[in-house]
């Protein structure tokens, strides 16, 4: 499957000629949400590729979106590539991503309730402010 092939491209494109045309800016933020929700998710799969398949290294995944090594790791953990090598703590490190290529290379796949995958996937964080009482 190609990259361009990926539905979430034409979502994105969707949703931010929508939030382009909303007479209001407040009409355009659930647009603007869904485009940046998308994206996201778009991002942490290409970074889960480009370190399973193209030899990358965390560090420089993290730099190409501008994210630093650590924030790296916990997005990886919510990819569906990399997801089975996440650790206790939800996060994937250079010992996961070894082994995740390692699979990858000899046609392994985890086997379904190994290690982590019973853990429920974490949702990406969100602001939330706080309340004053």
């Amino acid at each position: 499957m190609s990259r361009t092939d990926d539905p979430r491209y034409d979502v994105i494109r969707d949703a931010l000629t929508t939030a382009a045309e909303s007479p209001a800016p407040a009409e355009a933020l659930p647009h603007l949400r869904r485009a940046a929700d998308q994206l996201t998710g778009l991002i942490d799969d290409t970074m889960a590729r480009a370190l399973v398949t193209g030899r990358a290294s965390l560090r420089s995944v993290g730099a190409g979106v501008g994210l630093s090594e650590n924030a790296v790791g916990p997005r990886l953990a919510r990819t569906p590539m990399l997801a089975p090598y996440a650790n206790e703590s939800g996060r994937v490190t250079a010992s996961g991503v070894e082994r995740a290529r390692y699979d990858h290379e000899t046609g392994r796949t985890p086997e379904p309730g190994s290690d982590n995958t019973d853990q429920q996937p974490r949702p990406p964080m969100r602001f939330r402010p706080r309340r004053t009482t």
